[in-house]
């Protein structure tokens, strides 16, 4: 690691640990419990993206099960901590995700030495069956997953390293970024070793590594396994944080959420799913509060994505790179304010659309008031539906022209930074 990428890290870690502080309620002397659990959640899903990434970004391999390794260890977990507080089995609290992680890797290696025979489309078929297999077991096999009911337990074992009771959200949180921080450091390893490395020869390139003297079925295995075990102790955090564990928990729609975050934070680097993990957490947890069709805009961000910037957020950030070395950034800034007016009258018109559409279609029938941006909104009134509609239309099209200046002002500075042959 470069001792910028460094430096950034150790940033990114104090600002971690100084967040829950920012929201914290002096006038009560507690902490915000809602930025406490979102924050809590935002480390779970990081684990959860960046070990997904170990399968899509680095290996190529696109797993529809990845739910099931992060499902296990919160089972796990939840077993595990009922056999430290009734039956006083000697294992701390903090050690407790490590062997979650190692459930993950454990199913990761039963499944894996199938699924990893085969690559591309059937792989991806396997894994779902895997994955649909699990989460039906999972409903059917209630003494160890509990049925639709799932398992619950107490953190409360009185087991820690530390004195530590976990009484608090704070101090789950705060084991939550602990673990976070050594899985995120063992993968960034991990592409580093001739494993990392062979997982991307083999996702370029699949028959020259074979050439090459490599069992690219080995290494998927490989990436596979750790992949499952990194999934895992995701799970084990979120046993901890919400003493309970479902089905829901290895189900195909959790998979479908790694993907999103992996996908729409950009695989092609290291960092981009814990910017996706960030993103669709405050989309979950903070839009969600404010909107029912929190879901659409997280569908409709994953189109866009796919759709103009395949790269993800990371990409997009990485792509600025040779114009920002060469001292070119300032030659973008008026191409992005003139981005900023058409994108919003978009946004506010497309929130508009949404939300009309769907107040009209649900909220209405229940008795209940629409307000949208601080005001309550009619919606038998035609004005606020040729507000929004006419709002998104001209977005739209402005956005459209403002998109093709930018698009020429980007092609001349990249072309001019092009090296010379």
């Amino acid at each position: 690691m470069r001792m910028r990428e460094l430096i950034f890290a150790l940033v990114v870690i104090v600002l971690a640990l100084l967040l829950p502080w920012v929201f914290y309620d002096w006038a009560h002397n507690r902490h915000s419990g809602f930025m406490v659990s979102m924050l809590s959640q935002m480390g779970m899903m990081i684990i959860l993206a960046v070990s997904y990434n170990m399968l899509l970004g680095q290996a190529g391999l696109f797993s529809l099960c990845h739910a099931t390794f992060f499902g296990m260890g919160g089972y796990t977990t939840v077993h595990l901590l009922n056999a430290v507080g009734k039956e006083g089995v000697p294992i701390p609290m903090e050690v407790i995700p490590l062997l979650a992680g190692l459930a993950g890797l454990a199913t990761a290696i039963v499944f894996g030495a199938m699924a990893t025979k085969q690559r591309a489309t059937a792989f991806a078929m396997i894994t779902l069956g895997i994955g649909e297999l699990m989460a039906t077991a999972a409903l059917m096999f209630h003494h160890f997953f509990g049925g639709e009911g799932g398992v619950s337990t107490d953190r409360m074992v009185d087991r820690s390293l530390f004195g530590l009771s976990y009484a608090s959200g704070i101090q789950v949180y705060y084991l939550i970024l602990v673990w976070t921080v050594i899985a995120i450091g063992l993968m960034y390893y991990l592409t580093m070793t001739p494993l990392g490395r062979m997982a991307n020869a083999t996702r370029d390139n699949f028959e020259r590594a074979q050439f090459m003297g490599y069992d690219p079925r080995m290494v998927r295995f490989l990436q596979f396994s750790l992949a499952g075990f990194f999934a895992g102790i995701g799970g084990g955090l979120y046993a901890i944080t919400y003493e309970i564990v479902t089905f829901d928990s290895l189900a195909g729609a959790l998979s479908a959420n790694a993907l999103l975050m992996a996908y729409i934070g950009g695989t092609g680097v290291f960092g981009g799913p814990i910017l996706g993990a960030i993103l669709i957490t405050v989309l979950q947890s903070g839009v969600s509060l404010l909107s029912n069709s929190w879901l659409v805009y997280v569908g409709v961000l994953f189109i866009s994505m796919v759709m103009f910037a395949p790269a993800g957020l990371a990409g997009m950030i990485k792509a600025h790179g040779p114009v920002r070395r060469a001292g070119r950034m300032h030659a973008l800034i008026v191409p992005y304010l003139r981005l900023v007016l058409p994108g919003l009258a978009l946004v506010l018109g497309f929130v508009g659309v949404v939300e009309l559409l769907s107040f009209y279609t649900i909220g209405a029938a229940q008795g209940k008031k629409l307000v949208l941006f601080g005001s309550p909104i009619d919606v038998k009134s035609a004005i606020p539906w040729v507000i929004s509609f006419g709002s998104l239309i001209v977005g739209i099209v402005w956005m459209k022209f403002e998109s093709a200046h930018f698009h020429r002002v980007w092609e001349n500075l990249t072309v001019d930074l092009r090296p010379r042959r």
